[in-house]
């Protein structure tokens, strides 16, 4: 039986420029790339805010998919969040532009009351202080993770140390996980930040994959040490690296769903369909590529992960 999966996070309009072209007002935002990506395994609620700028077409999309969208709060007069910025060369790392958090700014998410019982709960990046406020919200969820970033780390560090003592796994990338742990070594930050209270943390590394490491006595069966590193699937169709974490975590969190395991074993599986999906994300601009696929096209990329993997 799938279980219930909740996110929590920013919609918004991207606009953006690659080497590969350029895109303005395209459908953007963490929950919305995290929704799409999860809706392939399980359905999904989706909590997040817009302004009366949102086009009904934009809800459709989401509605088109298993995405409940009762949990999207639209202000009247108020304007969507955007974001504008570029890619250059390898396009590892995005340069921001421009920022208008408009009515993101004063988010403060309402879980519906039905979907308080929410089995499953992601918290996609955003302040540590809101993350927390949805977790007041519900009720004694079998897992939660959360996403954060550098901004939180570094303004809002004990907000978000009191978070982790509330959350099962922390997903974040590998220069957000030496700011946080102070480590250099991945391995040694991910086990820093495992003592503040996480039963695992993911550690996303681009385009050199991810990395799980889990507490020994979290992760049942587990190899010694608890760490699967994975790496990225190789394609060549990269166009635009915009929502690809946000995808992984979908991926990830919407098998997760479906099975209702959480143990190591699962964890790996479940990163390996989000590294799928993530190789999907950037092969076009903002959703399209996503958007158009079919589960068929997921298992058959993976089962060629799985083979490519196998020594």
């Amino acid at each position: 039986m799938t279980n219930s999966l909740l996110v929590v996070g920013s919609i918004a309009f991207d606009t953006l420029r690659t080497p590969f072209g350029e895109v303005a007002d395209e459908l953007g935002g963490s929950a919305t790339y995290f929704s799409t990506a999860a809706s392939f395994f399980a359905p999904v609620r989706l909590v997040g805010v817009v302004g009366d700028d949102f086009p009904p077409a934009f809800r459709q999309v989401l509605e088109s998919r298993r995405i409940d969208t009762a949990g999207l709060q639209v202000v009247s007069g108020g304007k969507t969040f955007r974001w504008r910025g570029s890619y250059q060369g390898a396009m590892n790392e995005a340069t921001t532009e421009e920022v208008q958090l408009n009515v993101f700014g004063d988010f403060r998410p309402t879980i519906p009351a039905a979907w308080r019982d929410s089995r499953l709960v992601f918290l996609a990046n955003g302040s540590p202080v809101t993350q927390g406020s949805v977790l007041d919200q519900v009720a004694r969820p079998d897992l939660v993770v959360a996403d954060t970033m550098n901004l939180w780390i570094e303004t809002q560090r004990d907000a978000l140390l009191a978070l982790l003592a509330r959350v099962d796994g922390l997903v974040l990338n590998d220069g957000e996980a030496r700011m946080l742990a102070d480590e250099v070594n991945l391995i040694l930050a991910a086990r820093r930040i495992l003592e503040w209270g996480p039963k695992f943390v993911v550690i996303k590394k681009g385009e050199h994959g991810a990395l799980l490491v889990a507490r020994r006595d979290a992760a049942g069966d587990a190899p010694a040490g608890s760490i699967a590193p994975l790496p990225a699937y190789p394609t060549t169709a990269a166009r635009d690296p915009t929502g690809a974490g946000d995808s992984f975590a979908g991926g990830m969190m919407g098998y997760l769903a479906r099975q209702g395991e959480y143990d190591f074993p699962h964890l790996v599986r479940a990163m390996a369909y989000g590294t799928v999906l993530a190789s999907f994300a950037i092969e076009d601009f903002g959703l399209r590529r996503v958007g158009a696929l079919a589960i068929d096209e997921i298992e058959h990329r993976l089962f060629a992960y799985h083979d490519m993997l196998a020594f």
